[in-house]
């Protein structure tokens, strides 16, 4: 017996030798593409030397010799995108191209079948032609950058860049421009949601009794309204009321956001005598799906121009949000409706037609072969009409909405093979005021956004990217698929860009936008019908006007805002009946947990701060109370409402037009109120919480529940790596806060935070040097990295760290220096 046991504890410490071993060995492999930023290194590609100063927030600060050119500069920001953020660029790249498959099997084969067929990778490569010769000079060098860092790795035998490379096979080619046009599109898809909304609209239309019912759970942004559109059944009779829809199983990596989930921001300006020390404001917080690493990297350029600071996406050399010694520009999605469904419908003797005004016409087509890592290569036939590419019936709910002997087509502004929004976005970070930025957004075609511009003496805020042209006599006003056939519904191009919203020097000092609706203009001329903000706009006027003069530090106050203006707006509706009603309950009761909660709301300031308990108990009210309105009336569609609309709720407590017909469940035989529905949701909610945070509702935190989550879009999944590279904090805000931290909406975890400000950045022109940003992870995208996560607190605190032009500055708390010299 005492020989098995030593034998045993010799196996079991011969075990704990190979694991301890074994993690070594990872560690040492891992270890191996840290960056070194403290180096001399001659590379390829460089007409002279360049400098890359780490300061102590490890942002590059890159410059040229005496003899350097902006190209070398930009040589500079592409090998220190590729320092710390390779893997990141790469999997965007695949992404881009239809290649996920390749690296990571089956469970990406959907994202490239929707990929190839919309031919982003194919049309940014027809695009590097149309750019300027100065930025596709620009784009080459900064791709020469990126491929100094490969050669490097190469050479040196540097961990293969990253240590997500050990565990997938992912071959680095040399970086083209193409590339980066190819990602600026993808990130033009990531901040559009008009596809789905349509489809959601469609298929809400149809499963709905009273199709007038329509307008109070999709309605429109507060303002002038719109005439009646048809009914979606009146223009495709053949379709069913209700249709099952069968979504495809894995989606992994799909670049398309879910509906409300596209694009989001806030930024707003102060002019010179709205401004306590004189000189323009400038705020601004670009809002995105969470993960880590960011979306977003800082960093610093000196041109010839001058020196440039600010917020770029690996792979893509713009700095998209930033200052300059002259000009600082902000960035919000416009939210303009740049995408159209068209039914196309087939000519039943020869399914490779489609109907259009001329007659049966054949579709555009070609192969395309995906292949896939362990499994035989998928071909297919990517087709177009003229209207836009072909997509599959089973994403996006499309099979519901599309009849028999039919297919739909996608028209998008992106899809333009002369897409010029790279040159217009470096001209316009390139401008030295206001009026030339202005005139620079004139070639932008998407992501469409709102820049909101800053200069010594002007702000103003102009809306770039390019507006399609419809006819006036469309079916649905571009609100539902249309028929691809009728004339009507064709788009004419595009507008021309004075037409584009403009707004500058305002009377009043002080302009913004929290991607509310800008203005009001009929169709066709119209912006968008679907807006990302009814709500955020209104605490923002309140902040703004509350005072007479701004400062830096107010502005911060204002973005870090989580006063929510929804819940002091909604509560005092739904709970009208409920506040102090009731006689003495036995603790632990239903009705005693439900006293408990509405006292605790009904001296509640509305402030979404993550230790109180309201919030929770608030929230958690409002998602049973849709649920309860919605259920029968939308079947099983009603789970792909997962957001609270509070335009919805106040519609149906407001009773506008006969909205509270929601609050009746009309498969019962009762008449359900709207009071019954309230106290029904809440009991649902408290139930909820209960099983998940227990009964003391006055210990719950909001925090424990609004969780914001940076995960690693491979590996957050990953046993053990996941305690490694995702990043979890708990958060203040909410849906509807200034500081916005948008809920996930889905079980297990509703109240997760996994859409806010990636980066904020704040510009005081009276003092440029003072100015501050922040990102909401950190630059390197290397989790061994003490820079992988080192802004994460600072960013949950409300905290910045410095958003300097000074050389000097930069290099006294400097954390390395990068001196790049040309190699014969």
């Amino acid at each position: 017996m005492a020989r098995l046991f030593r034998w045993l504890m010799r196996l079991a410490a011969a075990l704990i030798l190979l694991s301890l071993a074994a993690s070594g060995l990872a560690y040492y492999l891992a270890a191996q593409s840290l960056p070194e930023y403290d180096k001399e290194i001659a590379l390829p590609g460089l007409s002279a030397p360049i400098e890359i100063i780490r300061d102590n927030a490890n942002v590059p600060h890159i410059f040229g010799s005496f003899g350097a050119s902006d190209e070398d500069v930009y040589y500079g920001l592409g090998y220190a995108h590729a320092q710390d953020r390779l893997w990141q660029m790469a999997v965007m790249r695949r992404t881009a191209q239809g290649r996920l498959s390749e690296v990571f099997g089956t469970r990406t084969i959907e994202t490239d079948i929707f990929i190839r067929r919309l031919d982003l990778y194919g049309l940014s490569q027809q695009s590097v032609s149309a750019q300027s010769t100065e930025v596709l000079q620009s784009l080459k060098a900064y791709s020469a950058g990126v491929n100094a860092r490969i050669l490097e790795i190469n050479e040196e035998a540097l961990g293969r860049g990253a240590p997500e490379m050990f565990l997938f096979n992912i071959p680095m080619a040399p970086w083209q421009p193409a590339d980066s046009i190819a990602l600026l599109k993808l990130a033009a898809l990531r901040s559009t949601n008009h596809l789905q909304d349509e489809v959601l609209r469609a298929r809400t239309s149809l499963a709905l009794a009273d199709p007038e019912r329509i307008k109070d759970i999709l309605p429109d942004a507060p303002g002038m309204g719109i005439a009646a559109l048809p009914e979606y059944a009146s223009l495709f009779p053949d379709l069913p009321r209700y249709a099952a829809v069968t979504e495809v199983p894995n989606r992994d990596l799909f670049p398309v956001t879910a509906r409300g989930f596209g694009g989001a921001s806030n930024a707003w300006a102060a002019a010179p005598d709205r401004s306590a020390a004189g000189g323009t404001l400038l705020a601004n917080d670009p809002h995105s799906g969470l993960a880590a690493p960011s979306a977003w990297y800082l960093a610093r350029m000196e041109l010839a121009t001058g020196g440039l600071i600010g917020s770029t996406i690996p792979g893509i050399p713009v700095i998209l949000a930033g200052r300059s010694e002259t000009l600082g520009w902000g960035v919000t999605a416009s939210y303009l409706d740049d995408q159209d469904l068209f039914i196309e419908k087939l000519n039943p003797d020869n399914p490779e037609e489609y109907l259009t005004p001329q007659g049966y016409k054949e579709f555009t087509s070609r192969p395309s072969i995906i292949n896939i890592k362990g499994s035989p290569p998928v071909t297919l036939t990517l087709r177009w009409s003229e209207n836009g590419p072909i997509l599959p019936g089973a994403l996006f709910g499309l099979s519901a909405i599309t009849p028999p002997g039919h297919v739909v087509s996608l028209g998008w502004t992106a899809l333009d093979p002369q897409d010029t929004s790279i040159t217009a976005a470096l001209r316009l970070m390139r401008s030295t005021d206001v009026d030339e930025a202005i005139r620079a957004g004139a070639d932008f075609i998407a992501p469409s956004q709102n820049v909101i511009l800053a200069d010594a003496n002007t702000i103003a805020q102009k809306t770039v990217g390019a507006f399609p042209a419809r006819d006036a006599r469309h079916d649905s006003k571009g609100r539902l698929p249309g028929q691809g056939w009728q004339r009507q519904n064709r788009w004419l191009g595009t507008a021309p860009y004075a037409a584009n919203p403009e707004f500058a020097s305002p009377r009043g000092g002080i302009l913004g936008n929290t991607n509310n609706k800008v203005l009001e203009r009929p169709f066709p001329n119209h912006v968008s019908y679907t807006w990302g903000d009814t709500q955020r706009i209104n605490r923002w006027r309140r902040l703004m006007q509350s005072r007479e003069v701004h400062t830096r530090d107010s502005f911060m106050e204002a973005q870090l805002d989580t006063v929510s203006y929804t819940a002091r707006a909604l509560l005092p509706l739904i709970g009208a009946d409920l506040w102090f009603t009731g006689s003495a309950a036995e603790d632990g009761s239903r009705e005693r947990q439900r006293q408990i909660a509405l006292s605790l709301l009904s001296e509640w300031n509305g402030e979404m701060n993550e230790h109180l308990p309201e919030p929770l108990i608030y929230a958690a009210w409002l998602r049973a109370l849709q649920a309860r309105l919605i259920a029968d009336d939308l079947g099983p569609l009603a789970d792909e409402f997962t957001q609270v609309d509070p335009l919805f709720i106040e519609r149906v407590y407001r009773n506008v037009d006969g909205a509270s017909s929601w609050c009746d469940v009309r498969q019962s035989a009762p008449q359900e109120s709207c009071t019954d529905m309230a106290r029904l949701s809440l009991d649902d909610a408290l139930i909820w919480i209960e099983e998940r945070y227990g009964t003391a509702l006055e210990s719950l935190r909001w925090g424990d529940a609004h969780q914001a989550t940076h995960d690693h879009e491979i590996l957050g999944d990953f046993p053990v790596l996941r305690f490694f590279v995702n990043i979890r904090q708990s958060t203040s805000g909410g849906d509807n806060t200034l500081q916005r931290g948008l809920t996930s909406g889905q079980d297990p975890e509703p109240f997760q935070n996994i859409h806010a400000a990636a980066y904020r950045g704040v510009y005081d022109f009276a003092d440029p040097d003072s100015s501050l940003f922040i990102l909401a992870t950190g630059q390197s995208g290397h989790f061994l990295s003490r820079y992988y996560d080192d802004m994460s607190q600072l960013w949950r605190r409300g905290e910045y760290v410095p958003m300097s032009l000074d050389e000097e500055l930069a290099r006294a708390a400097a954390v390395g220096v990068t001196k790049i010299t040309p190699r014969n």
